[in-house]
C-alpha cells in the first residue's frame, strides 16, 4: 500500500520479474539434477560412483576394466528418482512461501500470515510422504523411502532457494525505492520551479499599471 499504483499499460511480466523466475527455475533444475547425483556419488548407502561413471552409465552392460566391481542394477536403484522428487516437492513448497509476497521479505511478512498456505502446504507434504513410506504407492510411483541422512541432503539442497529469492526481493526493493524516491524529489522539484515561476498573465497586469 506504501507504493503508486502499477502503470495499466505496464506488462504483467517485467524483464525483472522474468529474469527472477528464471534465476529461480535455473536453481531448481541444478537442485533436482544434483540431488539425484549426490545420492549415486556420496550417500552413505548408494554406490558412490564416480562422474564418470554416471556420464557413461549407458556402457556398463558392455562390461570392461573401468566396470569391474560395479553392479549394474545399481542404475535402476529408485533411489535417485525419489531425492529428484522430493527436492523437487521441496523445493516448490518453499517457493510457496516465497510467493507470499512479490517484494516483501518473508521476516517482514512471515509464513503464518496466510494460514490456508500453511494447510495446503502440509497436505501437500503428507501426500509425497504417503507415497514414500507407502509399500503400494512405492510401487506404482517406482520410488522408495527415505533415510533420515537423505531427508538431510534434500532439504540442504531445497533450502537456498529461500535465500537466492529473499537476495533478489531485496534488490528489487533497492531499486523500489531508489526509483520511487527519485521520482518523489523530481516532482518536489518541478512544483517548486512552477512556483516561483510568475505567470504571464500577472506580469502583463504589472507592466501595465506601470505604463498608466
Amino acid at each position: 500500500m506504501d507504493r503508486p499504483p502499477r502503470n495499466p499499460k505496464e506488462s504483467l511480466i517485467t524483464p525483472w520479474l522474468f529474469f527472477r523466475y528464471l534465476a529461480i527455475g535455473t536453481y531448481v533444475g541444478i537442485a533436482v539434477v544434483w540431488s539425484s547425483t549426490w545420492w549415486s556419488m556420496h550417500a552413505s548407502n548408494g554406490p558412490k560412483l564416480s562422474y564418470w561413471h554416471l556420464k557413461n552409465h549407458f556402457k556398463c552392460r558392455a562390461g570392461g576394466r573401468a566396470w569391474e566391481g560395479i553392479n549394474c542394477s545399481v542404475f535402476d536403484d529408485p533411489h535417485p528418482m525419489t531425492m529428484a522428487l522430493s527436492v523437487l516437492v521441496t523445493i516448490e513448497m518453499l517457493n510457496a512461501l516465497n510467493s507470499l509476497s512479490e517484494n516483501q521479505s518473508l521476516i517482514k511478512m512471515p509464513p503464518w500470515t496466510n494460514k490456508y498456505l500453511l494447510y495446503a502446504i502440509a497436505l501437500s507434504m503428507s501426500l509425497h510422504m504417503m507415497i514414500l513410506y507407502i509399500p503400494f504407492f512405492n510401487t506404482v510411483f517406482h520410488i522408495c523411502p527415505l533415510s533420515c541422512e537423505e531427508w538431510f541432503a534434500v532439504i540442504k539442497i531445497s533450502l537456498p532457494v529461500i535465500f537466492l529469492d529473499e537476495f533478489l526481493k531485496f534488490t528489487a526493493r533497492q531499486y523500489a525505492d531508489r526509483g520511487h524516491k527519485s521520482k518523489h524529489v523530481s516532482q518536489n522539484v518541478m512544483s517548486q520551479f512552477k512556483s516561483d515561476i510568475t505567470p504571464v498573465d500577472k506580469i502583463s497586469n504589472r507592466q501595465a499599471l506601470h505604463i498608466e
